[in-house]
């Protein structure tokens, strides 16, 4: 069995004349782009040979120009489950997004959908929620957007299966 890839970036634009290009991250673990790291892509096994955190910069081995580089542009760079955990450090309350995916989001007790998918918008993370049949059927959204922020997310309980919520029953209700 192949195992699951997650997606942790995507290549961007070149940038100067040796081959660096912009690197978008989609991780919240920019420790793993280290020099020697290798990654997967739909255009092959990638190794990085120099990334700048500060300018958002990588380079891999074996790209020297710009031609080269264009290649790769818009191509995404996926790690495993276990490649990525034995990569990252989790601090207590910190959790992977593909561990919050599926989860049952619960507003005082009343589930509200699932987790189908996360999405970063101008810095911020939002939980994209597909919301329970029910409560599509008494006329609410199919979909909404819950800020992952402390306002909105009391905890999160790998255990049970569900993110515990704040106030998004509200949300939904404006959606």
């Amino acid at each position: 069995m192949t195992p699951e890839k997650i997606p942790v970036a995507r290549i961007g634009k070149t940038v100067g004349l040796r081959g660096e290009q912009r690197l978008n991250l989609l991780s919240d673990f920019p420790e793993q782009f280290r020099k020697g790291a290798t990654f997967m892509s739909d255009r092959g096994d990638l190794t990085i040979a120099g990334y700048n955190p500060s300018r958002g910069t990588v380079r891999f081995e074996g790209i020297e120009s710009v031609d080269d580089a264009r290649r790769l542009t818009n191509a995404y760079l996926y790690t495993t489950k276990e490649a990525g955990e034995a990569a990252c450090r989790l601090e207590k309350g910190e959790y992977f997004w593909y561990q919050i995916i599926g989860l049952e989001v619960v507003d005082a007790g009343e589930t509200l959908g699932r987790v189908r998918e996360i999405e970063r918008l101008a810095g911020t993370d939002y939980l994209q929620v597909e919301t329970a049949p029910p409560l599509v059927e008494a006329g609410y959204a199919k979909h909404f957007l819950i800020p992952y922020i402390d306002r909105y997310i009391d905890r999160v309980d790998l255990r049970e299966g569900r993110v515990v919520t704040i106030g998004a029953k509200a949300i939904l209700e404006a959606s």
